[in-house]
């Protein structure tokens, strides 16, 4: 069982801290991402964002994209579209490929849009 957290009492500047839940993405009926090593990034007013490591993504169903966005605390993100079985969601994904150095424990982990996937899990509660 998750412990409720409210967002206004995340940090500011955010941080990030290991997740020692698994956290699992479906998309497609497939298991796009599944692992016991991922990361969480805290930020007054946000949901939490996972981050997973791209061992444990399937990167085949990555398609990068044209889409970046600039954060001041992690630095530049870049985006990708997730296809698969003639699906596609649209910049459902985005990592930092060389974040600031706070955050380099981010560097080339994926986060997904939890409104992009069919199911999103952190631990055995779903989130998306």
């Amino acid at each position: 069982m998750l412990a409720v957290e409210c967002v206004q009492d995340f940090p500011r500047p955010p941080a990030w801290q290991h997740v020692p839940q698994r956290l699992r993405a479906i998309f497609a009926g497939i298991p796009v991402a599944d692992t016991e090593a991922g990361l969480r990034v805290l930020e007054t007013g946000h949901a939490p964002a996972y981050y997973i490591p791209p061992a444990d993504i399937l990167t085949s169903a990555l398609v990068p994209t044209s889409r970046e966005t600039f954060c001041d605390w992690k630095g530049r993100a870049i985006y990708y579209d997730l296809v698969v079985n003639g699906r596609r969601a649209r910049n459902a994904a985005w990592s930092f490929p060389a974040p600031t150095p706070k955050f380099e424990a981010l560097r080339d982990h994926l986060a997904f849009f939890a409104t992009s996937l069919d199911a999103a899990f952190v631990g055995d509660l779903r989130v998306g």
